[in-house]
């Protein structure tokens, strides 16, 4: 059991100072080198702010990432308790069409804008804020307050996390933009990449090369077929989409009309339900499209763009879930959007994603945070620490 005195509830800024100062640095992660910030002036912003509230914080790099730093911040100590989770890095913006400063808080009509206000640095700044009520009562159970790098790009903070087995705790929420109601399922996301390669040659004969563009006219067949095999098999009336999609986004090949297609490449998405195995899904596509470029005697590479997102579900029955739908008066629900859930439940915690801002503000130009959620955030977060960590539990 933890108890801290009352004087270091003076660490952080009030909320909109904490917020100011994390919006003020940037830390945009983006697959483009042009764009990619690091992230680790926002986790020593957060560091110094923790560490004389108590907090024992570790700052920890993301293997093969420079730059990129995770921050666990742990008060109390036990086996259980509740991690509040947020990512610090932004999506990259487009200063044209933005009527602020995207690196300075500004409050117009009832709302405060900057990137990342709602997606998702508003969050840390509410959760210190919930936090800080507390400093001066007995913790049962440990709060850990935890910064992810790289959550806009790879998700290779949470990955890090997971193969490291940190942290530990009993139930976590993410404060991804939700509108302070709770979500406990999304689908995952994946994004793959089928290259056939065939020989070139003059098109007035075609026994003179070999026509990948042919072969992956075949190929987007038998996706489309396995697509409506998925989706005649797959439902869950929780989703507004309520299948799983496979989108064909686009596809490059050929380089002259009278020139044989030596090189087809398609890029597709597949956003699988709760319960699809996204490896299992990599290989019923392999089995369909292998025999194609077998036929055609032509080369194949099948690759994921990026190691995808699995699909997220929290049992209704969940304690957490229960608790946060007596505290927001809302049902969970499911999202179109990933997150990373997955990694968070992999650790054998109960997981629910909810926090301040909605997902159409995010990743927009002017996104902002709505100041009618700040109060009612922070009095969720304050009560979701007292319930478990303060209250003893069973």
């Amino acid at each position: 059991m933890t108890q801290h005195s009352a004087d270091t509830r003076n660490a952080a800024p009030d909320i909109r100072g904490m917020l100011e100062r994390l919006i003020a640095q940037p830390s945009i992660s983006s697959a483009s080198p042009e764009w990619d910030h690091s992230n680790e002036a926002v986790v020593n912003i957060l560091a110094g702010w923790l560490e004389p509230m108590g907090f024992t914080v570790e700052i920890m790099p993301v293997p093969g990432m420079p730059g990129k730093f995770n921050l666990i911040a742990t008060l109390g100590s036990g086996p259980g308790g509740l991690v509040l989770s947020g990512h610090t890095d932004t999506v990259p913006f487009d200063d044209q069409r933005w009527q602020s400063d995207p690196f300075k808080l500004t409050e117009r009509d009832d709302r405060w804008y900057g990137l990342g206000t709602c997606d998702m640095k508003g969050f840390f700044a509410l959760a210190i804020e919930a936090a800080r009520a507390h400093l001066d009562q007995t913790f049962q159970q440990p709060l850990i307050i935890l910064a992810t790098a790289d959550e806009e790009s790879s998700m290779n903070g949470a990955r890090a996390l997971a193969e490291a087995g940190r942290p530990k705790g009993r139930y976590a929420v993410i404060g991804e933009p939700t509108g302070l109601k709770p979500v406990r399922m999304h689908k995952g996301i994946m994004m793959e990449r089928l290259v056939f390669e065939g020989q070139s040659g003059h098109s007035s004969d075609p026994a003179l090369g070999r026509n990948a563009m042919e072969g992956m006219h075949t190929a987007i067949g038998e996706l489309l077929s396995l697509r409506d095999h998925w989706q005649s098999k797959y439902r869950n009336d929780n989703f507004q989409v309520q299948v799983p999609t496979m989108n064909l986004g686009c596809i490059h090949g050929g380089d002259n009309p009278n020139r044989i297609c030596a090189n087809c490449e398609l890029h597709f998405d597949l956003r699988p339900l709760p319960g699809m195995d996204m490896e299992t899904l990599r290989q019923a596509i392999l089995d369909k499209v292998r025999p194609v470029a077998q036929s055609r005697e032509l080369g194949l590479r099948f690759e994921p763009l990026f190691d995808g997102v699995p699909p997220f579900e929290t049992s209704a029955d969940s304690e957490l879930v229960k608790v946060c739908e007596r505290l927001t008066g809302h049902p969970a629900q499911a999202v179109a959007f990933a997150t990373e859930a997955p990694w968070l439940q992999k650790l054998g915690m109960e997981t629910l994603v909810m926090g301040p801002g909605h997902i159409d503000q995010a990743h927009q130009p002017d996104e902002y945070l709505d100041l009618s959620q700040v109060k009612p955030g922070v009095d969720i977060l304050s009560r979701l620490i007292q319930h478990f960590c303060i209250q003893p539990q069973a």
